[in-house]
């Protein structure tokens, strides 16, 4: 008796010790399910802090963007309040914007084209004249006018109008040069020094400016068959000097004849028109 009542005291012993391992095993396991879910927690608290923001954020830029658009909406409104007559008037506006735009363009192309045609005809004289000495003649372009400036120990004898032998072969290469292009006019223009001049055939400077500018015309006439209706002679007298009278050299270079190339004008204005005309039918 006394044998099977310990046996069953170790038995009971043995069950609890068992149940109670099996308990703290659950309660670790609780334990660990209680950590874990307790980090889920605080992630989704801050994640919904995160979010909370990000809301506040979105909800600022809808409300700008109703501004915005309530602004914009408020434009289109004073825009479509514009009246018939201003919308015309606008209308009208860029037209001319439009056609000055368009007659800068044709009198741009205009001047490109006078100063090509410019250009080659100062090739064509230096190409005529050859080597001769910058004292003695000079071809240049002043404001879009092309000169030629002959010395006077070139063309005459001092205080004599008639044009000498030497001169007559530089005014024929000259000559040449202009009859070639038939559309072009001349001025042929004398110029003194201002030492005073009178005899028996001149009067003044005036006089022999004058006489000058008429003999290298007739020489052209004459001599190799310029068309006189496109030239026209002149005298300046002293009264344009390229240099001061103070010396005999300056004197000598203020003695000269100047053959000027005449702007026709009415054929830049043609070229304009035809352009302005050109541009508006391909605008239809």
């Amino acid at each position: 008796m006394i044998i099977g009542a310990s046996m069953a005291v170790l038995l009971s012993s043995c069950v609890s010790q068992k149940k109670f391992a099996d308990l703290e095993a659950k309660q670790k396991e609780t334990q660990d399910l209680l950590n874990t879910a307790t980090v889920k927690l605080n992630s989704c608290l801050e994640e919904k802090a995160s979010s909370s923001s990000e809301l506040k954020v979105l909800r600022d830029q809808v409300s700008n963007l109703k501004n915005q658009n309530s602004a914009l909406l408020n434009n289109v409104g004073n825009l479509a309040t514009l009246s018939t007559k201003e919308a015309e008037n606008l209308e009208r506006s860029l037209e001319s914007i439009k056609e000055k735009d368009l007659q800068i363009k044709t009198m741009n192309d205009a001047l490109n084209k006078k100063d090509s045609v410019t250009l080659a005809l100062v090739t064509s004289l230096k190409g005529a004249l050859g080597n001769l000495a910058d004292e003695d003649i000079e071809v240049n372009v002043e404001k879009g006018v092309v000169y030629v400036s002959i010395s006077d120990k070139l063309l005459f004898k001092s205080g004599s109008y008639n044009v000498s032998t030497r001169a007559k072969e530089v005014l024929g290469k000259v000559a040449k040069v202009v009859n070639d292009k038939p559309d072009i006019e001349f001025l042929v223009e004398g110029h003194t020094d201002n030492v005073p001049i009178k005899n028996k055939v001149l009067l003044d400077n005036w006089d022999l400016s004058v006489k000058r500018a008429t003999s290298v015309v007739r020489v052209l006439q004459k001599d190799f068959g310029v068309d006189p209706k496109r030239m026209t002679a002149a005298g300046r007298s002293y009264y344009v000097p390229i240099a001061d009278n103070n010396s005999a050299a300056n004197k000598a270079k203020n003695r000269r004849t100047r053959i000027v190339v005449l702007p026709k004008l009415d054929q830049f204005y043609n070229m304009i028109e035809d352009g302005m005309k050109k541009a508006t039918e391909g605008g239809k």
